[in-house]
């Protein structure tokens, strides 16, 4: 009989401010810097008003080094450009995956439609450390669609495969390390039980409503972190519930992080700086 993971802790969202967004972020936090391999969690939700260019929304041009940043689309679009030449929009359902190796600079926009009519976008980005031997290997982008995402049906339960194998299910992205990732939703009164290895450290993070994960109730953004103490979470909603599940083998490994770079030291890190800056991590002229 497998046994249970139980919570470590339950961490409620904090708002920040990120370049004038405001955001909900669950990790880090004061007393929490990064679950390892995972160093930070974003949650935005907005209403564009319409009338706008896309270049006035989202993000622009940025470098990055070391990790992979990805990001889980739930409502509206997000348009990737980076300095490889990749160039895509992903809707709701979809995710924007992409490994920064050892340098790459691209750009986070909401669709042209989107900037233009107005609507509302939600999304979640966050931030996996790669293990060091990784850190400098080749960067690349891959978009991948809702209908591209595996889903894992039971009854009022729905399970999006991202990366990793679950329940035998493969992922629809490669990782840097072994990982189980998810998108998750489930209807009021559903139960299910989460099949996650021992030793992965595990996040489970509610978008909304409301759960009992491990007999700990969690509401919405709620991060609840658990201990290497078991295989199993059992899950039952409360309310129709919105959640994504991020677990991982930890790296093991120091982590130097400064802006938009992680890496082990901070030599590195002046490194990643002076070479984002001689344009050694690529150029990004956006076209519109």
């Amino acid at each position: 009989m497998k046994a249970r993971k139980t919570v470590k802790q339950v961490i409620p969202a904090q708002k920040v401010n990120m370049g004038g967004h405001l955001l909900d972020q669950p990790l880090p936090v004061r007393g929490l810097d990064y679950v390892d391999p995972f160093l930070l969690i974003h949650h935005w939700e907005s209403r564009l008003p319409g009338g706008q260019h896309p270049r006035d929304v989202g993000v622009g041009p940025h470098p990055h080094r070391g990790f992979s940043p990805v990001t889980f689309v739930f409502k509206g679009s997000v348009e990737h450009r980076d300095s490889l030449g990749n160039h895509a929009v992903v809707k709701e359902g979809g995710t924007q995956w992409m490994f920064a190796g050892r340098g790459i600079t691209h750009s986070e926009r909401q669709g042209k439609e989107l900037a233009e009519n107005g609507g509302e976008v939600e999304l979640i980005q966050f931030w996996v450390n790669a293990p060091a031997h990784k850190k400098m290997a080749t960067p690349y982008y891959q978009p991948i669609s809702a209908e591209d995402t595996p889903l894992v049906e039971e009854e009022g339960s729905k399970l999006w495969v991202v990366s990793g194998t679950y329940k035998e299910i493969e992922g629809a992205a490669p990782s840097q390390s072994p990982q189980i990732l998810l998108r998750g939703a489930i209807e009021a009164g559903s139960q299910i039980t989460l099949d996650i290895p021992r030793t992965y450290n595990t996040i489970v993070y509610l978008l909304d409503g409301e759960l009992e994960v491990s007999d700990t109730k969690l509401k919405r953004k709620d991060m609840a972190v658990f201990y290497n103490d078991g295989e199993e979470i059992p899950v039952k909603a409360t309310k129709d519930t919105r959640y994504i599940v991020l677990s991982g083998e930890p790296i093991k490994e120091p982590v130097a992080s400064y802006g938009p770079f992680v890496m082990t030291n901070e030599s590195e890190l002046m490194e990643a700086l002076r070479d984002a800056q001689m344009g050694k991590m690529g150029v990004l002229i956006e076209e519109f």
